[in-house]
This record gives structure tokens, C-alpha cells and sequence, in this order.
């Protein structure tokens, strides 16, 4: 069997122009933020421990925790919110369509009973309050004409919500059950966010103006603004109060957050900018923030959550990445300490490190999505849908200058003769060409299409896989292919190969579902019958002792193998990534790293059988 050992999950799913609303949990300081179809819980105190909740049939917006911990509801853009409990795993207590269209923010009432929701509608009804339990509407909301971006429950009696919109206009509705009480149209631009301070006495909007306006909790009544002096630049996409209720945190399109501090009348000013730059371009801007006990957690665009500790201002914040989109390839290379090295289809490259989760990422962008790259200890290969091969030199956390050479056609595979300095492989669906450093060393149209190849470390032998399941092995020298011999086992097109540590086998698998061990002397089939995915294999690898195969398929599974026992005699982790697994490597003889769809990393510990 294998246990799963830490989860690196996704980055939170951000959009440009729009700000993402994340929530918590001060009890257990844990956070919710929402990709694609998951939900995900992570624990501030405990970065590694996370937990996932995949059940919504479509792309998740917002979550919130119920007052008590117990629940959380989380809503889609298909205007449905599930309401489920967070222990002894995730059971559903209940579904409800609440909007024709996505829903943007939910809050719920400090007593836990009632839920209010915005967003996207049909006529006027982009706001709607309910029951939790029944989805009994709570209440008529009036005096909006355009999507409702965020809404807020005041979290003392008298009841009271407010709302802010594409419509410019800030609105407070009183009850249960909850009528139009006042309308503000003090801004300019859209209404970003809106949040009562937690003891009730204030609310504050934030708006794509730059301006932030704080009214009187009770009669919604503006009061006072946040300082236009050193203020922000640009458009304020969140707000967060502090626990004490006397400051608050704001995050910016200026690639700023700033603690402002809230005097009585009601006005702002600023007392600390926090500057949250990583790679100085777009990324870098803030769209997302929340104060949580003493985590001022801030979220940029380029989906890095920075957490500051709000009593300690001046230490450098702690950084938590991953993915925004599927990843779809992973190495690891093993240097001390290994290095678990990622690529998705965000176009960017991200470092792990065992115990620690995320460490880092390579800026090198190309102008297309990540298609496929390859890793040792000098350098680091990544090929793109823009048909250019990038090579990165590096040494320990050093990179050196990142070179790039369009090769003409679309890279499908590349692989790297680790023992001879510079050589790669890059397939492409005509052939094969043959790098030495930023030299094209040979192009080669081999005559069939090809799906996939690997290069011997030593760069003397290349194996290569068609669509049309056979292997063609090649003796590689100088800029010559020489074909030694073609190997028909397979019933479907070749999607992976990989060499044996020790160099005495190679696997291969495809798109039929079946891998292969080969003996690399004799050619011969040394396991097969390797049948128990069901639908096609999109990565393999090998234990560093030679003695195990790893399989990841879109099927979701992962399979491990021993060779010299029979295929039946597997390890399947079920389930390992929702959409499919796209790479995966063994960092030692027991532990497997896995990726995919779902934009996640995870660690598998195989128990000894």
C-alpha cells in the first residue's frame, strides 16, 4: 500500500482585474481559497497539512466557514452553494441552487443560521439571503442593477447586510427578514469588496476608485475614508479588518498592501506599506487579503500567498506557491538535498523540497505554456508550444542565463544524456533533434510519427516510440541515427520511455493503457501483462535502485510495480489526482512524487510488502 505523506496543493485561482475573497477559521488558523473545482483548507500553522474538497461539478468562487467551525459553505459559477462539515471527512449536508449565474461572495450570520449570497443574475436578483438548513429566501434585495461583487453580515444584532457592486453603488438592507434600508453612490468604479468590522460598530467598502469609505455599522451612514495620502495608486481589490477592529488591511492592484489604523470618527490612516515583490511584473499585484489572529495573509496575482506576522512587521514574510493550472511534467533531481522540480501550463516552473513544501519558482517565461523539460544537476531544459527549446545552467540555487533556440516544430518529448555534458533529446512529431549545448547537432525526419523518446545518459543510443506502438532503437554518434532494431509489443501510440538507473532495462508505455520493462541487452520483454490502468499512461519512472516501475495514467492512479515479481503484484493509489496524473518520479526506493490536473504535488510513502 502506499500512504500519502505531505500534499503541495495549487495555488489559488485568481483573474486579472478582479479580486479574490479568501476566509478563515481563527479557532484552527486555517484558510480557505478556491481552484478550479477544489476547495482547499490549508493550515497556517501547519503548511504541509492540507486538506482538498473536490465535489462541485464546476469552478469554485468562494468559501466560508459557519461561525463554529462546523461547516463551510462553498458556492460555483454555476450559482449552486453545498453546505458540508469539516470533520470525520467531508459529508454534505445540503445543496442549493441560490443564483442563475456565479456567485461571487457569501457570508454567513454570526448566529450561523442564515447564509446571504451575491453575484450574477437574472433581472435583480444578484443578491439573495436564506436559511442554512432550508434555503428559505430571508428577505427581498432591491437596488442593484448590475453583478454584486461582495456582501457582508453585520456580525452583531440589529441584523444588518451590505452589498457592493459593478454598479458603483454601496447598499444596507435591515431585517430579518431583510428589506432596503439605504443606498450609497459614493464611488466611481466598481465596488471590490465589503466587510463589517467584527465588533459591529463599522463597515468599510473598498472600490476599484483607489478610495476606501467607512460608514456606521448600525445606520449605514458614511463616517469617514481612508486617507488619500500615502494611499493606494491603483484599484483596492480586498479588505480585512483586524480582531480588535481597529485596523484594517488592504491589498492592491499597486503591488501594495497597507495596515491603515481606524480612529474612532471613523477615518483612515496609514501606518505600514508592505511590499510583497517577487517578480516584479504583473504578478506582483495584490488581489486578495485577510487578517487572521496575527497571519496578515496577502495573496498577488501570480497566486503567492505572503504571510506577515502582524506583531512582528519587520520579519520577512513566509511564502506559500504551487500551480494555478495542471501541471504536466515532474523531476527530481537528487542532489543533497533532493530537489522536486514542477511545470504547468501556467508557464512557470516551481521548486519543492521534501518537509518543507514550496521553495521557490523559475521566472523564465515562455510565450506559450510549458509543454514538456527535463533536469539534472547542471542545468534545466524546458520546451514550450512556441516551439523554442530553453536552456538553463545551474548550480545548487544558483541559475545562470537562461538561452533559448526555436527548433521549427512543436517539442513533444526531451530528454538529457546526464553522463555527456550538453547532449539532449528533443522529439518532435516528425523526428528527432539532437542538442549539444544551443547547437542543433541533427534534424532528423525519421519516417514515421513519433510520440515519444529518451536518450541513453552516456548520448550513444536513443530510443524512440511511434503512434504507431513500436519502438525504434538507434546507435547515436556524431550527428548520426543509425536504426539497430524495432521492438512490436505495444497495441497503442508510445507515450513514455525511460531508462533504468542501473541502464540494464528500460520501460515503456502507452496510450493503451499497458507499460513494459525491457531488457536493454537482450530485447527481450523482462514484465509485462502491466494492464491495470484504465485509460492511457502519461508518465513513468523508475526506483533510483532499478527494482520498481511507477505508472501515472489519466485514470487517476498511480501504479507501482516490482520487476522480477508478477504485474499482478502491484501498489495502486487510487484517486491520486483529480483530472489525472501527468508526471511523477521516486525521490528514494520507497517515496513517490506525483502531479496533475489538479494542479497539485503530492508524496506517496510506499509501506514495505
Amino acid at each position: 500500500m502506499a500512504d500519502l505523506l505531505e500534499t503541495y496543493p495549487c495555488a489559488p485561482s485568481t483573474e486579472r482585474g478582479r479580486g479574490i475573497l479568501i476566509s478563515g477559521d481563527p479557532k484552527s488558523n486555517s484558510i480557505l481559497y478556491t481552484n478550479g473545482r477544489s476547495v482547499i483548507l490549508r493550515y497556517l500553522d501547519k503548511p504541509l497539512h492540507v486538506e482538498v474538497y473536490g465535489e462541485h461539478g464546476y469552478p469554485v468562487t468562494v468559501a466560508r466557514y459557519s461561525p463554529n467551525g462546523e461547516w463551510i459553505a462553498s458556492a460555483d459559477v454555476s450559482g449552486i452553494i453545498r453546505i458540508w462539515g469539516t470533520h470525520n471527512g467531508f459529508v454534505l449536508h445540503n445543496e442549493f441552487r441560490v443564483l442563475s449565474g456565479r456567485i461571487d461572495d457569501l457570508q454567513w450570520s454570526f448566529d450561523g443560521l442564515r447564509i446571504v449570497a451575491c453575484g450574477e443574475g437574472k433581472g435583480k436578483s444578484f443578491v439573495r439571503a436564506f436559511m442554512w438548513d432550508s434555503a428559505s429566501t430571508v428577505g427581498e434585495f432591491d437596488g442593484h442593477s448590475k453583478q454584486v461583487l461582495s456582501c457582508a453580515f453585520k456580525p452583531t444584532r440589529p441584523f444588518r447586510i451590505a452589498t457592493g457592486g459593478e454598479d458603483f453603488i454601496v447598499n444596507f438592507y435591515e431585517g430579518p427578514p431583510f428589506k432596503f434600508m439605504l443606498s450609497h453612490r459614493d464611488h466611481s468604479n466598481f465596488v471590490n469588496c465589503v466587510r463589517f468590522s467584527p465588533d459591529g460598530t463599522k463597515c468599510i467598502s473598498v472600490s476599484s476608485d483607489k478610495k476606501g469609505i467607512i460608514y456606521d455599522g448600525k445606520t449605514g451612514e458614511i463616517i469617514g475614508n481612508l486617507s488619500q495620502e500615502n494611499g493606494h495608486t491603483s484599484s483596492i481589490y480586498a479588505v480585512s479588518w483586524s480582531p480588535d477592529s481597529k485596523q484594517v488591511l488592504t491589498a492592491s492592484a499597486d503591488k501594495s498592501a497597507k495596515i491603515w489604523e481606524i480612529s474612532e470618527n471613523g477615518n483612515g490612516s496609514v501606518i505600514r506599506t508592505l511590499e510583497c515583490s517577487t517578480s516584479g511584473g504583473v504578478d506582483d499585484m495584490l488581489v486578495g487579503c485577510l487578517w487572521q489572529n496575527d497571519n496578515l495573509v496577502i495573496i498577488s496575482l501570480g497566486g503567492v500567498i505572503h504571510l506577515f506576522s502582524a506583531s512582528d512587521l519587520d520579519k520577512p514574510p513566509v511564502l506559500l506557491s504551487g500551480h494555478m493550472k495542471n501541471v504536466n511534467a515532474l523531476t527530481v533531481i537528487h542532489c543533497d538535498p533532493k530537489i522536486i522540480l514542477t511545470s504547468g501550463y501556467d508557464g512557470l516552473i516551481l521548486k519543492w523540497m521534501q518537509a518543507q513544501g514550496y521553495i521557490g519558482r523559475k521566472e523564465w517565461k515562455h510565450n506559450a505554456k510549458v509543454k514538456c523539460f527535463a533536469a539534472d544537476e547542471q542545468e534545466i531544459i524546458c520546451c514550450g508550444f512556441d516551439n523554442k527549446v530553453i536552456r538553463v545552467p545551474q548550480s545548487g540555487d544558483e541559475c545562470g542565463k537562461a538561452e533559448d533556440i526555436d527548433i521549427g516544430t512543436l517539442p513533444l518529448d526531451v530528454s538529457i544524456a546526464t553522463n555527456s555534458p550538453g547532449v539532449a533529446l528533443v522529439s518532435t512529431e516528425s523526428g528527432v533533434v539532437l542538442l549539444k549545448g544551443m547547437e542543433v547537432v541533427s534534424n532528423v525526419n525519421l519516417g514515421f510519427t513519433v510520440s515519444a523518446s529518451a536518450i541513453s545518459p552516456d548520448g550513444t543510443e536513443a530510443i524512440v516510440g511511434g503512434q504507431d506502438g513500436k519502438l525504434h532503437i538507434y546507435s547515436v554518434s556524431g550527428d548520426a541515427f543509425n536504426e539497430q532494431t524495432v521492438l512490436e509489443k505495444h497495441r497503442g501510440a508510445i507515450s513514455v520511455i525511460r531508462y533504468s538507473p542501473d541502464l540494464s532495462m528500460f520501460a515503456s508505455g502507452d496510450l493503451n493503457r499497458e507499460a513494459i520493462v525491457w531488457d536493454r541487452a537482450s530485447k527481450e520483454v523482462k514484465l509485462d501483462k502491466m494492464l491495470f490502468h484504465t485509460a492511457r499512461i502519461n508518465c513513468l519512472d523508475w526506483s533510483p535502485n532499478s527494482s520498481m516501475v511507477a505508472t501515472g495514467s489519466l485514470d487517476t492512479c498511480v501504479i507501482i510495480y516490482e520487476v522480477g515479481k508478477p504485474a499482478s503484484n502491484r501498489i495502486t493509489v487510487k484517486g491520486a489526482h483529480l483530472g489525472g496524473v501527468y508526471g511523477l518520479a521516486f525521490t528514494d526506493d520507497c517515496t513517490v512524487v506525483s502531479c496533475g490536473e489538479d494542479a497539485f504535488v503530492r508524496v506517496w510513502r510506499l509501506a514495505p510488502q
